[in-house]
């Protein structure tokens, strides 16, 4: 036997509830009484996000509800025969048959396979006819056994032995880590007769899912039955958990579109440069592969339809869709950026700091006379602290001067793939010469990817077109890009990016204490957002030009971290003193936020604010204005980014720091009680948690 799935954990013609919550709850509660998962709430917390990012029901009156968690200790099968039927999201309606896979966060790929293999022949009516038909727990157990090659095949009770059991049907489901299309196929023949072999349409595909055990295998099988029918030639990369095996290169060449089904970024993209493409989540492979089929063979056909610019996600999968505008384009582009220019900044920051724990604060105008006269065997004049405290700070320094074109390189690379990075990091360049700080960068950026995106829609002959991304897209927007900048918008952006410093630089009393409390207001708004990101990126950026005499950058700095760390710890506060407002998951979920929150990650309070905005935001909001407000009035330094409370000893006034961050802990912590309490929050509470108790009776009890 497969130890995958024992009668204990199949219900058959079992009322289980009235909605998919509570039908995955009470799977979820047999997985744990039979010892395959340490913590029910663990488990079915991470079955529902799951859930809650892409539907599991798929033709057929079939839901395959599935995840990855940590509280699961062995990959496991639960299957349940509904009556009635449940709504799982499938078009056609709701669903009779539905198993339930719980993996290991680390789950072997063996026992992925055979996940992967179960949820192929769930593709196959005669293998669900025998499910449907079966008497006993224990004739599921052997059905599904023989689905996975472990065991014989049970014939059914209406004649008709399971298509899994046949070598045919087998084959069909393949090895989860397979992609050729011949290995995926029903043994049936057509019913159209196919083209001849020289005439045959040739497409290939991509599958992906985010959890990789069952949608991107069904996707793959699905999207091979309709080529089939439809006599065109279909090779799959299924790129799952268990891992995958890339298409052959030749087949790409060969092809005449691609499809990619995926819900998560293509893994090599750069590989389909150049093809005519459809991209779709991956649940459209299960439920409408034939007509995905023909709209790539329609792109094939289509001079002006989109094609695959090169490694990179997403910005041309949404131009193609239309799902989404210029306005959300743009602001996903910047985020890429800022997250791509982070790195930079946190290991510049922090080399700089470590310069000055180890020579003192004097070393960032002595570092270059250091670095010129001395070796590490000639000292010279100077001391080897100080040696080594200019070759740390140096270091640093040279790589936050990357910053700004770390910054329009990634957020043009966010528009135009690829060949966006290069005249996006020229741009940055040319913001930073004219002294144009982030916000040029920002402006560069912008310019040179939408210059590189708009470049690169032209089918130019094949001559021309393999030397646009590498050439003449670097070149023109470059130009482009640059020449703006240096001609037109460099000066202004300039101009005001010198008054905005100099009336940080003069802020005191009142004036900074405001100061403080936007951006703390800015990074409790949307824990790790734009709004969040903008504040972040403004102290950031202005760090490289503290000094001694000027340590206004570095008191900005320790406001946004003082207030970045407070929404996690508020939360986590709250959940620990008034326990009966927060639900079992969230206290879970508070028990983490200490950590995050003590490293300065403000996203982890996102949990609380997914699952009660209106009231968690506000507090976060106003926890963080008042943390702001109180390292910028005791005029808190941080020569350093990142870190949270792990860079203690190289800020400057640390005690106020750490007030600071305890002000704004216990605002958010009191405001969200409070609002929970007038809200009525408690009794939602034990409502939830009478539902979750009802849907896990104890083992003693069951």
């Amino acid at each position: 036997m497969s130890e995958l799935i024992t009668p204990d954990l199949v219900q058959l013609d079992q009322d289980l509830g009235e909605d998919k919550a509570t039908v995955i709850g009470q799977l979820a509660a047999l997985v744990q009484r039979a010892g395959r998962a340490e913590q029910l709430d663990g488990l079915l917390a991470d079955a529902i996000a799951r859930e809650d990012k892409t539907a599991t029901g798929i033709p057929g009156g079939i839901a395959i509800p599935h995840c990855r968690s940590t509280a699961v200790t062995a990959p496991t099968l639960a299957m349940a025969r509904l009556d009635p039927k449940v709504d799982f999201g499938a078009k056609d309606g709701p669903a009779d048959l539905v198993f339930f896979i719980a993996a290991p966060e680390g789950a072997d790929q063996t026992h992925l396979k055979l996940l992967a293999k179960l949820a192929r022949s769930l593709m196959k009516k005669d293998f669900t006819a025998s499910l449907r038909a079966a008497r006993s727990e224990q004739e599921v157990v052997r059905l599904v056994d023989g689905a996975l090659g472990l065991g014989p095949a049970e014939e059914g009770p209406a004649g008709a032995t399971s298509a899994a059991a046949t070598p045919a049907a087998v084959a069909a489901g393949g090895d989860a880590a397979g992609a050729a299309a011949p290995e995926q196929a029903p043994a049936a023949a057509p019913q159209q007769a196919p083209a001849e072999a020289g005439q045959r349409r040739r497409v290939v595909a991509v599958t992906a899912c985010p959890t990789g055990i069952a949608h991107t295998y069904m996707a793959a099988d699905g999207l091979s039955n309709a080529a089939q029918e439809l006599g065109v030639d279909l090779q799959v990369e299924t790129q799952g958990s268990a891992g995958f095996t890339k298409l052959d290169p030749a087949a790409i060449a060969a092809a005449d579109a691609v499809i990619f089904a995926t819900d998560v970024d293509v893994r090599d993209r750069g590989r389909f440069a150049g093809k005519p493409y459809v991209a779709s989540p991956v649940k459209r492979g299960i439920d409408e592969p034939d007509v995905m089929i023909r709209e790539a063979l329609a792109r094939a056909e289509d001079p002006d339809a989109p094609r695959v610019q090169g490694g990179g996600a997403g910005a041309e999968d949404a131009a193609a869709s239309g799902q989404e505008g210029w306005g959300t384009r743009i602001r996903k582009a910047v985020m890429t950026g800022v997250s791509y220019m982070i790195p930079f900044v946190a290991a510049g920051g922090l080399l700089m700091a470590f310069g000055f724990m180890v020579a003192g604060a004097d070393i960032a105008n002595i570092a270059d006379d250091v670095l010129g006269t001395s070796t590490l065997w000639n000292l010279g004049e100077f001391t080897l602290p100080q040696y080594l405290g200019a070759v740390l700070f140096k270091t640093g320094n040279l790589a936050m001067s990357l910053l700004v074109a770390a910054l329009a390189g990634y957020i043009a690379y966010g528009l135009a793939d690829r060949p966006g990075i290069a005249p996006g990091f020229a741009a940055g360049l040319v913001a930073n010469f004219m002294g144009a700080g982030f916000l040029g960068g920002i402006v560069g950026g912008l310019l040179a990817g939408l210059a590189a995106y708009w470049l690169a829609k032209p089918q130019l002959p094949r001559w021309v077109g393999s030397l646009m991304p590498v050439v003449i897209i670097p070149l023109l927007a470059s130009i482009f890009a640059g020449g703006l900048l240096l001609l037109v918008l460099g000066g202004p952006i300039a101009t005001f990016m010198a008054w905005l410093t100099e009336q940080l630089n003069g802020m005191t009393g009142a004036g900074a204490l405001a100061l403080g409390a936007i951006l703390g207001f800015m990074m409790g708004f949307d824990l790790g957002g734009p709004i969040n990101k903008v504040a972040y990126t403004f102290a950031a950026a202005g760090l490289g030009a503290a000094t001694a005499a000027n340590t206004a950058p570095q008191e900005i700095m320790a406001a946004v971290i003082a207030a970045g760390m407070v929404p996690p710890l508020g939360l986590a506060l709250a959940s620990l003193v008034a326990k009966r407002y927060f639900s079992t998951v969230e206290q879970e979920n508070g028990k983490a936020a200490w950590l995050l929150g003590l490293s300065f990650i403000s996203e982890g309070a996102i949990p609380f604010a997914a699952a009660d905005p209106l009231r968690v935001l506000p507090a976060t909001m106003a926890g963080g204005a008042a943390a702001g407000a109180v390292a910028m009035g005791a005029a808190v330094t941080s020569p350093a980014p990142h870190g949270g409370v792990w860079i203690l000893p190289i800020i400057g006034n640390p005690l106020m720091f750490l007030a600071a961050v305890l002000v704004g802990t216990v605002v958010t912590a009191g405001v969200v009680v409070a609002l929970k309490h007038v809200g009525g929050v408690q009794r939602k509470v034990a409502d939830t948690e009478r539902d979750v108790a009802a849907a896990a009776p104890a083992a003693a009890t069951a």
